[in-house]
């Protein structure tokens, strides 16, 4: 059910978006989308208290809702390098407004906004690893999630200068990354069959086998936890 809240942030949304080309994730498109949305600023403030950055952050969280929505219905491809690729895809089609994205990276390449950039790309990993059925609960839970913010990050970047037809060479673009994280799953997988790697690796590997996926109800900042499995 859509509460008050959701409403009013919407609301706020859908008419900043309107300004956003013009003038960005700023304080001016922000009052002119109270003043469009006849919402008071008092209001306003209350939904969004840093105003436009959180309006860019709640574009950010809309897109990704529409991509695990569309990954929920479609029918996914067999591979499962495919599916990653395919949820990529998904969440760049999901974009309605692509300045406002551009804006976008402009804002949360600012200093003060970098970790607010870097948890929304996160965030969508991590929805696109969840929807995907990810079970992981160690360190393999983090480098999933790591891996794949930096081609999605990567990936948009590309896009954003594409003037390719239909965004063909943005998806050529895709398709290697994943060639390229694929590879290393390879070598990963060549070094712990060796069992001379492996023995090197048997300290790093024990420390790393400490490292456990945030419970799922923790209501936590810090990324993880140390500890034996419950």
């Amino acid at each position: 059910m859509t509460t008050p809240y959701a409403e009013t942030k919407d609301a706020l949304l859908d008419a900043a978006l309107m300004h956003v080309p013009f003038d960005g994730w700023s304080e001016a498109s922000f009052r002119a989308a109270a003043e469009d949305a006849g919402i008071d600023m008092a209001m306003a403030r209350a939904v969004c208290p840093r105003g436009a950055v959180d309006l860019a952050l709640a574009y950010h969280a809309r897109g990704d809702a529409a991509m695990v929505a569309r990954m929920q219905s479609d029918d996914m491809p067999d591979r499962f390098r495919d599916k990653v690729a395919a949820a990529v895809r998904f969440r760049i089609e999901a974009v309605t407004d692509k300045e406002a994205v551009r804006r976008g990276t402009t804002l949360f390449a600012l200093p003060m906004h970098a970790a607010d950039g870097a948890k929304a790309i996160w965030g969508t990993a991590d929805k696109i690893w969840t929807t995907l059925g990810d079970t992981s609960d160690d360190v393999n839970w983090y480098t999933k999630r790591a891996t794949l913010s930096g081609v999605y990050s990567a990936t948009v970047l590309y896009w954003l200068g594409d003037d390719s037809v239909d965004n063909q060479a943005t998806w050529a673009f895709l398709d290697r990354r994943i060639d390229d994280v694929m590879q290393i799953e390879k070598v990963k997988a060549q070094v712990r069959d060796n069992k001379a790697l492996s023995a090197l690796m048997a300290g790093p590997n024990w420390l790393l086998s400490q490292i456990k996926a945030p419970r799922p109800d923790a209501d936590i900042d810090l990324p993880g936890r140390w500890g034996s499995k419950p």
